[in-house]
C-alpha cells in the first residue's frame, strides 16, 4: 500500500484506514480511468493524474461517505464522468480528483498551486465551496448558495472546465443520493432543477441534461416517476413491435438510396413524459408520442445537409407528414450547437411518430455537447455558436459585484431553452429566450444602445419596447441622447444581460441623486444641531431603509418627511427613538394578515389548526402557516421555508415556488412532517374539463356534497360549444380525500379530466 503514497505532506489524520480490499478497489477505479481519457496526453500528464490521486487518497484517508463507501471513490467518480461522459482531458482528470481535497481536508490552495500549478489551483479554488457562514466583502453573504453558484459561474470568464467539472460532480451526487435524508434530497434536487439541468442544456449535454432531469423528478415527485415507469415496462413489447413495423418500410427505402446509416426507436425521458401527461391531461394510454425514431447517417460533413434531406424525402415517401412539425436545425442550429432535422409524420393504426434525422457527427455533438466541440473544431457551425453563447455569459460576468442572487437569476434567464432567432438590419443573426423583448434586442447590440433606446422597428413598423420578439423579425433600434433607463424597464426586459445592464445604471443615477439627497439631510442635521454617523444610521433603521444610499434616494425623491426628526428625542447631539406615526409598508400589512391563515380558518369555522413537525420539534413553538401559492394538505409532501417577517410557511415540494426557495434559500429550507390531527381543514381547488351538458352542475355538486360529504367553498364554471371548465374550491382533512374527490369526478362520464391547481 505504501508505494502509491509517494507523495510527502503533513496531514494530522496520519495513515489510511480503508481496508486491503478497499484499497485495491480505489486503485483499480483510478486505473481505469487513465485509458478511457480520449483526449491524448503525456507521460508527465500521467504523472500529474497519479500524483493528484496520491494527495487526493492520503487527505480523503479517513473519511466516508453516508453509505460508508471510502469518500475517495467520491471524485474518482467525478474524474471518471470528467473523462468519458464528458470527453474532458488530463487537467480536467487531475482537478476532478483534487475537487474536494481543499473544502474538507487541511490541504491548502497554496499547497496546490505549489505542486500542481496555476492552472490547477485556479479550477479547483473554483469548484471549492464557501462556508455557510462566509463572509464576503465583510458582509455576511444573503445566501450562501447564491453565492457559491455565482463563484462557479464566474470562473466561465476563465476557464470553462470548472463548470463542466461541477457538472459532473452534481452528476455523481444525484445518482447517489439516496444514503442522504429526504429534506437534503430536496434541496439538492431543486438546486439540481434550477440551476444544472439547464446549464447541461445550454452546453449541449443532452444526455446528462435529461438524466439529471429525471434523478430529479425521482425525489420530487416519486408516485409520478415510478408510475411512468411502470406504464412503460407495461407497453414495452407493443411499442418495440410498433417500431419495428414503423421502420421496416424506411429501412427498405434507405438501402435502395445505397447510404450508410443506422436507424432506431429511443423512448423519451421519464420527465418528458410526465409532462406531455401534466400538460395534455390525458391518461397514459393516449400518450402516443412515446419514442422517438432516430436516423443517423454516416457522410462526410460536406455531404451531411444533402443526406439530410434526402432521407427525410425517403421518409415523407412511406408516411404523411404534418408540415408544421418540421424544424429544420440545421441550417439554422439551436443557439447551443444542437443540429438535426426533425419532422412528425402519420404512422400506421393513427398514431404520430417524431422522427430524428442527423449524421454521425451531428449525433455525437448532441449527446456530448461542448466537449465534441473540440473533437469537430473549425469544420462545423457550433464554434462559432458556442463562443458567442460564452460571450454573452462573459458580458453578463462584467459586472459581478452586484447581489448574488440577483446575479444568478440574471444568469439563470440565459439558459432557457426554448428560444427565438432574430435578425438585424445587417442581416446578422441573433439568438434570444422566448419572451424576450425589443428592449432586449437594443441591449443585445450593445449597451449604450439599450441605454438611449428610444423606439424600435419590426420590419419597418415601429413596436413598444415590450414587444414580445418573434423567429424571423428584423429589427432596428432609433436612439436617443435624452433617453435613460428607468425602473419599469426592469420589469420590460428578459433576458439577464439588459437587466444587469439596467441595474447599473440606475444604481449610477441613485448614487448621484442620493448624493444631493445626502446634502439635503446634512443641512437638516446642522440646523438641529445634530451630527455624527451614529445619527444617520439611527435613521436609516428608523425608516426601515437597508442602507445609507436608500435613506439618501428617498430623501431626494421627497418619500420621506424630515419634519419627524424634530419629534425624535435628542441627548448630547444623539438621537433617541420616539413615538414617530409612520406608514407601515404593505409586505408588513399583509404579513399580519398571513401571519395564521389556518389559524383565522380554524377558529371561524371551529376546526384545529394542523398539527406538523418542523425539524423534529412541535410546530406550535413556531409562527407558522401553510402557503397559499400551493395549498398542502395532509399527506403532502412537504417542506418548511423561515420567511423574513412572516414566519414559517409550509410548502409542497411540488409547489411552483419550491424549486427557486430551496435552491436559492436552502439555508432557510427545515424538515417539515405531518402529524394525524383530526378535525383539521385544508382547502384544495381542482380543474375540471369536460362534455357541456344539462345538469353537469348538479351531477358534480350531487358527488362532493352528498355522496363523500365533503364542502365546497366555491365553484366556477365556463362553457360553450359542447365543452365546460370547471373551477372548485374544497375543504378536505388529507390528500387522501382529495384523491378520493379526484376519482369519483373522474367516474362520471361527462368528466374529461380532472387536476389539481397548484
Amino acid at each position: 500500500m505504501e508505494s502509491i503514497l509517494t507523495y510527502q505532506v503533513d496531514l494530522p489524520d496520519g495513515m489510511s484506514e480503508v481496508t486491503d480490499l478497499e484499497f485495491e478497489l480505489i486503485k483499480a477505479n483510478f486505473e481505469a480511468i487513465l485509458p478511457q481519457i480520449k483526449v491524448p496526453f503525456t507521460e508527465k500528464d500521467e504523472d500529474e493524474m497519479r500524483r493528484a490521486f496520491e494527495l487526493a487518497f492520503r487527505a480523503h484517508s479517513k473519511q466516508r461517505r453516508k453509505s460508508g463507501e471510502p469518500y475517495i471513490l467520491h471524485p474518482l467518480e467525478v474524474a471518471r464522468i470528467c473523462a468519458t461522459e464528458l470527453g474532458l482531458g488530463h487537467t480536467s482528470v487531475t482537478a476532478a480528483v483534487l475537487h474536494d481535497v481543499v473544502e474538507d481536508t487541511p490541504i491548502t490552495l497554496a499547497m496546490i498551486e505549489k505542486e500542481f500549478g496555476d492552472r490547477i489551483a485556479m479550477i479547483v479554488d473554483g469548484l471549492t465551496k464557501f462556508s455557510d457562514f462566509a463572509n464576503v466583502r465583510d458582509k455576511i453573504v444573503a445566501s450562501p448558495q447564491a453565492e457559491n453558484f455565482k463563484k462557479v459561474l464566474l470562473t466561465i470568464a476563465k476557464d470553462v472546465r470548472v463548470v463542466l467539472i461541477k457538472m459532473a460532480d452534481r452528476l455523481h451526487n444525484m445518482r447517489t443520493l439516496d444514503h442522504m435524508p429526504h429534506h437534503k434530497q430536496l434541496k439538492i434536487a431543486s438546486e439540481t432543477s434550477y440551476i444544472y439541468a439547464p446549464l447541461a442544456h445550454r452546453l449541449g449535454f443532452y444526455s446528462i441534461k435529461t438524466e439529471l432531469e429525471d434523478l430529479v423528478m425521482k425525489i420530487i415527485e416519486p408516485e409520478q416517476y415510478f408510475y411512468v415507469i411502470q406504464k412503460l415496462q407495461e407497453t414495452q413489447i407493443e411499442r418495440e413491435a410498433y417500431i419495428a413495423d414503423f421502420i421496416a418500410p424506411v429501412k427498405e427505402s434507405l438501402n435502395k438510396e445505397g447510404v450508410k446509416f443506422k436507424i432506431f426507436g429511443r423512448a423519451k425521458s421519464i420527465s418528458s413524459i410526465s409532462n406531455k401527461l401534466k400538460n395534455k391531461q390525458v391518461p397514459f394510454e393516449e400518450i402516443y408520442d412515446l419514442f422517438a425514431i432516430r436516423i443517423i447517417i454516416s457522410v462526410p460533413y460536406e455531404k451531411e445537409k444533402a443526406a439530410c434531406w434526402n432521407a427525410y424525402s425517403v421518409i415523407t415517401d412511406n408516411y404523411t407528414p404534418v408540415p408544421e412539425r418540421l424544424k429544420d436545425w440545421i441550417s439554422m442550429p439551436k443557439s447551443n450547437g444542437y443540429e438535426s432535422l426533425h419532422t412528425t409524420v402519420m404512422g400506421p393504426k393513427g398514431r404520430f411518430v417524431e422522427i430524428q434525422i442527423r449524421s454521425e457527427r451531428m449525433d455525437e455533438m448532441a449527446e456530448m455537447g461542448y466537449a465534441a466541440h473540440w473533437k469537430y473544431k473549425g469544420i462545423n457551425q457550433q464554434d462559432s455558436i458556442l463562443e458567442n453563447w460564452l460571450t454573452k455569459a462573459r458580458e453578463l460576468l462584467e459586472n459581478p459585484n452586484h447581489d448574488a442572487i440577483d446575479f444568478l437569476n440574471d444568469f439563470k434567464s440565459s439558459l432557457f431553452s426554448e428560444e427565438v432567432y432574430v435578425f438585424t438590419p445587417k442581416g446578422e443573426l441573433r439568438f434570444f429566450p422566448k419572451g424576450a423583448t425589443a428592449l432586449d434586442f437594443a441591449f443585445d447590440i450593445h449597451s449604450q444602445v439599450g441605454y438611449h433606446c428610444k423606439s424600435v422597428k419590426v420590419d419597418q413598423r415601429i413596436v413598444p419596447l415590450s414587444y414580445e420578439l418573434r423567429s424571423g423579425d428584423q429589427l432596428s433600434v432609433i436612439t436617443a441622447s435624452s433617453q435613460k433607463p428607468s425602473e419599469d424597464w426592469l420589469k420590460i426586459v428578459k433576458t439577464g444581460k439588459a437587466r444587469s445592464k439596467i441595474r447599473v445604471a440606475l444604481k449610477e443615477e441613485k448614487i448621484q441623486l442620493g448624493a444631493l439627497g445626502k446634502e439635503i439631510l446634512d443641512r437638516k442635521l446642522k440646523s438641529l444641531k445634530i451630527d455624527g454617523d451614529d445619527n444617520i444610521d439611527f435613521l436609516v433603521k428608523h425608516y426601515g431603509m437597508s442602507s445609507r444610499l436608500d435613506l439618501y434616494y428617498a430623501i431626494f425623491l421627497e418619500q420621506l418627511n424630515l419634519t419627524e426628526i424634530k419629534t425624535i428625542r435628542s441627548e448630547n447631539g444623539k438621537l433617541q427613538a420616539a413615538d414617530i406615526p409612520r406608514e407601515v409598508d404593505h409586505e408588513e400589512k399583509q404579513g399580519k394578515y398571513l401571519q395564521h391563515p389556518v389559524e383565522s380558518l380554524a377558529k371561524k369555522r371551529q376546526f384545529k389548526k394542523p398539527k406538523l413537525l418542523v425539524d423534529g420539534e412541535d410546530a406550535s413553538t413556531y409562527v407558522y402557516s401553510l402557503a397559499t401559492c400551493c395549498n398542502p394538505v395532509m399527506g403532502d409532501d412537504v417542506f418548511a421555508y423561515v420567511t423574513t417577517k412572516h414566519g414559517i410557511k409550509i410548502h409542497r415540494t411540488t409547489c411552483p415556488n419550491a424549486e427557486y426557495l430551496q435552491a436559492t434559500f436552502g439555508y432557510r429550507i427545515k424538515k417539515a412532517e405531518w402529524v394525524e390531527s383530526i378535525g383539521s381543514s385544508f382547502v384544495a381547488e381542482l380543474l375540471i374539463n369536460g362534455m357541456d351538458d344539462m345538469g353537469v352542475i348538479l351531477r358534480l355538486s350531487d358527488v362532493i356534497a352528498n355522496k363523500l360529504k365533503v364542502n365546497m367553498r366555491s365553484f366556477s364554471m365556463t362553457g360553450g360549444e359542447g365543452h365546460f371548465e370547471g373551477r372548485i374550491s374544497v375543504e378536505v382533512n388529507s390528500k387522501e380525500q382529495l384523491n378520493m374527490v379526484i376519482m369519483e369526478l373522474k367516474r362520471l362520464e361527462e368528466v374529461n379530466t380532472v387536476a389539481r391547481i397548484v
